[in-house]
């Protein structure tokens, strides 16, 4: 946040000013008025994207549907991104968690028992930090912390679609339906060539304001010759620093193992189809209801 005031001021006419700087036309008045129209007493310095995409949803709904209900289409927006970002977490923390089991189990068995409390609260609480990590180095990041992490969610977001087609893809060909392959084949391959692309531009381009890896040697040289970017001080500098390195590794980890599961999965792939190996799913197979199972419980829920 510290990073978000330095930019914009505390002041409706400082922030016009910032704004109007980067390109767009605004002005103090219109801060106001929005800020009135969505029930708030000011939208300046919130941090990361929430807010932002808050005020754009209340925009399109309140034209789109009529009617001066900005105030309301903006706390319903806030409202679903508030339930999104915590049911993902929830969900990610477990899956994370079911992951981290799978490994240090190796380490020590009973830490691999989904039954035993112990080791679901230890991993439980292992990936909690992993991710806690995060926010606290966005609390402390002298760009606002969503400067330095929106590249790693948008290459995270997408390479995890690529995983997903890949499992889809290897349960299509398993279920004996190869012909069909093509229809996330596809897909996969776009995303799998552009965000691999990116990725790599993202972590070995020279140009410093792409390249992670670039622009921390960048600041690092501008440190070294007592050249300090306007307004940030030397500490600003060095934790600047540890965040482009700190993106650079994780990237390098998302790209490393999204670059495995596709190299196993085409291995499993081309296997299937030689007919190297049994084309057979371990997919539950689907139960359908019929009116003599619904009236069956009917009446074992009246009976009971």
């Amino acid at each position: 946040k510290i990073g978000v005031v330095a930019a914009l001021g505390t002041t409706v006419e400082s922030a016009a000013t910032a704004i109007r700087n980067w390109g767009f036309t605004v002005s103090p008045a219109e801060l106001s008025a929005l800020a009135a129209q969505v029930g708030e007493k000011s939208l300046l310095s919130r941090v990361g994207g929430a807010p932002s995409l808050a005020v754009g949803m209340a925009h399109l709904f309140s034209n789109a549907l009529g009617g001066g209900a900005m105030a309301l289409w903006y706390h319903f927006a806030i409202m679903f991104e508030a339930l999104f970002i915590l049911t993902t977490l929830d969900a990610g923390t477990r899956v994370g968690r079911f992951m981290l089991q799978d490994i240090v189990k190796h380490a020590w068995a009973p830490l691999g028992r989904r039954s035993w409390y112990p080791g679901v609260v230890i991993t439980s609480a292992l990936f909690v930090a992993m991710w806690g990590y995060f926010l606290y180095q966005g609390v402390l990041d002298p760009l606002g912390g969503i400067n330095s992490l929106w590249p790693l969610f948008g290459i995270s977001n997408q390479l995890l679609a690529a995983v997903a087609l890949c499992v889809g893809t290897t349960v299509i060909i398993r279920m004996g339906r190869g012909r069909w392959a093509w229809t996330t084949l596809v897909p996969l391959s776009w995303l799998v060539i552009v965000t691999l692309t990116a990725g790599w531009q993202k972590l070995f381009s020279p140009d410093p304001a792409l390249g992670f890896l670039a622009k921390a040697n960048a600041l690092g040289r501008g440190m070294a010759a007592g050249i300090l970017p306007t307004g940030r001080t030397a500490a600003e500098v060095q934790r600047m620093i540890f965040n482009e390195r700190l993106d650079a590794a994780v990237a390098a980890f998302f790209l490393f193992s999204v670059v495995v599961i596709f190299a196993d999965s085409t291995r499993s792939w081309i296997s299937l189809w030689r007919g190297g190996a049994p084309a057979r799913s371990t997919e539950t197979p689907p139960e359908f209801d019929t009116a003599a199972t619904l009236g069956g419980r009917a009446t074992a829920g009246a009976a009971s």
